[in-house]
């Protein structure tokens, strides 16, 4: 988004809600960065600058604002449109690299070099990626404070901060303040290590079709490890050597409500992370959905469904055995076995919170299954020697699965991999990497939810050259497609398994 000083001036003057999560005001003369919907009086014209991330107001020297709270507003930086390396590095951070890397590395698995990335955040985002990492801690920090009533130590390590004390001089640093006197609400600290666990909310830009997620998630919900009812759906996880339970419904407002249950509270930023993407709460659904319906076929699809999202994966290895097994099987028939191979190699869960719910199983890891014999899956021989290939080479390298400089890098290096084609690299690519223009154009879902009255339907060319204007959000384009598609045919999800 091109930054425009006057109109943001007059949105912050309005109180635009449009803008919200798009840019940041910061008052000079108090100090303070603001959302646009901040209810404070708008300052006169002269005081007021605009940045556009949060990264980039706070390192510029401005603190959040205590009435509107930055940390509450829509997460919008990750899928801006702005840049894709930038896009791509983002998820990165907000996934933990900058905490266990520096930007060297960051910049390597990109595929570019590390000044390049360095000038592309501050061409896009106004803030180096250190800073950053540095304000969604900060951010998350301030949130987890008003949120919950976790002791200050836990709320440090569980937004990323490598030590209580590198917490408390941050905040004093921003706030002249410690912490815990940002707590407006009285009453005695509750531990997140209990057997409440501890639940806060992650907002999104409306509007969001809660009831399409839940049905897209119902469908592929693997027995035993994960699971919807009621609204609410609940998983195991293993993230960062620690198995943990996480329940997501939606909230009040435009918010979902997150609860986590983790012994480790350092890995709560991977955790939220993982959630933002599978709920992909970073869509600018009314930006998509205004370049998807320029075209006349797409745009009744889009006025039917202006929420509708491109759900994530939690895991990368995950979705592709679950992508492996879903070929030429209903997402049905794949769900069941990815439950069978859940409950026979998947580590068991013994936590009160996933009894509850009925879970007992995590996911079966890389490792667990490149041990395995092929004859012992139930698949064909091929597809099984396939899929304990593909477990070897992920227990080998994490970042298998993880970002590459491009869309097209990207699926060449999943087309390259055991029992990967075409389709699967770019419903990998669509859901584990988060790439908004990946498009598996030959899925016969897509076709068919094309097809003109006379029930022809185009091939695989054909979709692909008409799915050219959609870009940069074929994947968009895709999800409400297969929407269409479901309305019009009981049997949806037959073709696009996983």
């Amino acid at each position: 988004m091109d930054l425009d000083d006057d109109a943001y001036y007059r949105a912050f003057s309005m109180r635009d809600a449009r803008f919200d999560g798009k840019v940041f005001g910061a008052v000079r003369t108090t100090g303070i960065y603001c959302r646009p919907v901040c209810p404070a009086r708008t300052p006169k014209r002269e005081n007021i600058s605009f940045y556009p991330s949060a990264a980039g107001a706070q390192e510029a020297g401005f603190r959040p604002c205590l009435r509107c709270r930055p940390e509450t507003s829509p997460d919008l930086g990750a899928w801006n449109g702005t840049s894709n390396t930038v896009s791509r590095a983002m998820s990165l951070i907000e996934e933990g690299a900058l905490d266990v890397g520096d930007v060297d590395a960051l910049a390597s698995r990109l595929g570019v070099g590390e000044r390049q990335l360095r000038r592309l955040f501050r061409q896009h985002l106004g803030a180096s990626p250190i800073a950053v990492a540095q304000t969604r801690r900060v951010l998350l920090a301030k949130q987890l404070i008003h949120q919950t009533r976790m002791p200050m130590a836990e709320v440090a390590l569980a937004s990323g901060f490598g030590s209580v004390r590198r917490f408390n001089e941050t905040f004093q640093h921003l706030y002249h303040k410690p912490p815990g006197a940002l707590r407006r609400a009285e009453g005695a600290e509750i531990s997140a290590l209990g057997g409440e666990g501890a639940t806060l909310t992650l907002p999104y830009r409306p509007p969001y079709d809660w009831e399409a997620m839940l049905a897209f998630l119902t469908l592929r919900a693997i027995p035993k490890v994960e699971r919807v009812t009621d609204g609410i759906y609940v998983r195991t996880l293993y993230v960062g050597g620690e198995t943990g339970v996480v329940r997501v419904t939606k909230g009040p407002g435009d918010t979902l409500l997150v609860t986590l249950w983790f012994s480790k509270v350092q890995v709560w930023p991977s955790v939220i992370a993982k959630i933002r993407r599978v709920f992909d709460l970073a869509a600018d659904p009314d930006h998509i959905g205004r370049h998807l319906s320029e075209d006349h076929l797409l745009a009744p699809l889009v006025a039917r469904r202006p929420g509708l999202r491109a759900p994530g994966a939690w895991d990368g290895f995950e979705l592709a055995v679950r992508a492996v097994l879903g070929q030429q099987i209903t997402v049905v028939g794949a769900r069941n076995i990815a439950g069978r191979l859940a409950e026979a190699y998947g580590e068991p869960v013994n936590l009160d919170a996933a009894k509850a719910h009925g879970l007992t199983r995590l996911f079966p890891t890389a490792q667990a299954l490149s041990a395995l014999a092929p004859e012992v899956l139930p698949m064909p021989g091929a597809r099984g020697r396939g899929l304990i290939a593909l477990a070897g080479l992920s227990a080998q390298d994490p970042h298998l699965f993880g970002s590459r400089a491009s869309l097209e890098e990207a699926v060449e290096r999943l087309i390259a991999l055991p029992g990967i084609g075409p389709w699967t690299a770019q419903y990998i690519a669509m859901r584990a990497l988060r790439e908004p223009d990946a498009f598996p154009h030959g899925d016969l879902g897509l076709m068919r939810a094309l097809e003109d009255d006379q029930g022809r339907r185009p091939t695989a060319a054909e979709l692909l050259a008409r799915a050219e204007p959609w870009r940069p959000w074929r994947a968009y384009a895709a999800s409400h497609l297969w929407a269409h598609d479901a309305t019009t045919d009981p049997k949806i999800g037959a073709t696009n398994a996983a």
